[in-house]
């Protein structure tokens, strides 16, 4: 196969007036999960469809599994396992009907639909759940199914399309745990999340995506160490004292995105000048109610790139 499973360049997607991808170029490596990390509305979903095949580009060009997405878009679908965020599953079918019908379609003969459909209920934990009805299954359950459909052709390349959004965190860990299993065996992962864990956690190279166009591209250690002094956040206990306080932080470091009540700065020398930085805070009586010091983040990647902080960090201190 291809050393460069998906390859874009120019990648263009308007609807009307809105110009939702705005021309982004994208390389992923054979064995490699590279996740494509952005809020909701950035673009991530509509590049995703682009490269499935759900959606054609307005302009620009992309191969997926070495086979162009317009002019060879079956040979695309037969390459490739996607999993979106918003698949229908039909909940009147079990897991083990659609599985059955997922191996059909694919050409799969009867024994080998059999021997697979087992194989990937145990892989994913559900094989007590086989004969059950999807409706009646969780939502974690409904994504591990899908996970279980989109490899039941053993595809070379795998899309998961915000595959944890809404998962409680036990359901988390074992969708990240089964990605990495795949990925050790050689299959190569596209990832969409708006999660900061989750692109950290899995990736060996992320793309960060905003208003349509990669604002960052590279390997997480490395973007995170571009933006330099790790970010200083204080939470003052009196708001009519946050000017002064701004004023105060701005003699110590640049300022940085922060979330509602809070300021932070990147700060110069790290943590040897934090104490001179509450000493000062405290001469000009500016009452602190939380300090948190912490190395550079991929929020703070995003913030650095965007000016403004990712709608997932809310798990983060930001």
């Amino acid at each position: 196969m291809t050393t460069k499973p998906v390859a874009a360049e120019g990648l263009v997607r308007e609807f009307g007036e809105i110009r939702a991808v705005d021309g982004i170029d994208l390389e992923v490596y054979t064995g490699e999960i590279f996740a494509f990390l952005g809020p909701n509305g950035a673009g991530k979903s509509t590049t995703v469809r682009m490269l499935v095949t759900l959606l054609r580009p307005t302009a620009g060009v992309a191969r997926v599994a070495g086979f162009d997405v317009v002019a060879e878009s079956t040979a695309v679908r037969r390459s490739i396992g996607v999993a979106l965020q918003d698949a229908a599953i039909d909940p009147l079918m079990t897991g083990n009907e659609l599985l059955h019908l997922q191996a059909i379609l694919h050409g799969l003969g009867s024994k080998a639909a059999d021997a697979r459909r087992g194989e990937l209920l145990a892989r994913v934990g559900l094989t007590a759940a086989a004969d059950r009805r999807v409706g009646t299954y969780s939502g974690g359950m409904r994504r591990r199914l899908d996970l279980a459909l989109a490899l039941i052709h053993r595809p070379t390349v795998l899309f998961l399309d915000e595959p944890t959004t809404g998962l409680d965190p036990t359901s988390r860990q074992a969708v990240w745990e089964e990605v990495r299993t795949l990925n050790d065996e050689g299959t190569t992962v596209f990832l969409t999340t708006q999660y900061l864990e989750e692109a950290d956690q899995l990736a060996g190279r992320i793309a960060i995506i905003d208003d349509g166009r990669i604002v960052r591209e590279g390997d997480p250690e490395t973007l995170k160490d571009q933006v330099g002094d790790p970010t200083l956040r204080i939470e003052v206990a009196d708001a009519a004292m946050c000017d002064i306080a701004a004023a105060v932080l701005a003699g110590f470091g640049d300022a940085r995105p922060a979330r509602a009540g809070r300021l932070a700065i990147g700060l110069r020398g790290g943590a040897a000048n934090l104490a001179a930085v509450v000493r000062a805070l405290d001469d000009q009586g500016v009452p602190v109610g939380h300090v948190e010091l912490d190395s550079p983040s991929l929020d703070d990647v995003f913030a650095d790139a965007t000016g403004r902080r990712l709608e997932g960090a809310a798990v983060d201190a930001s």
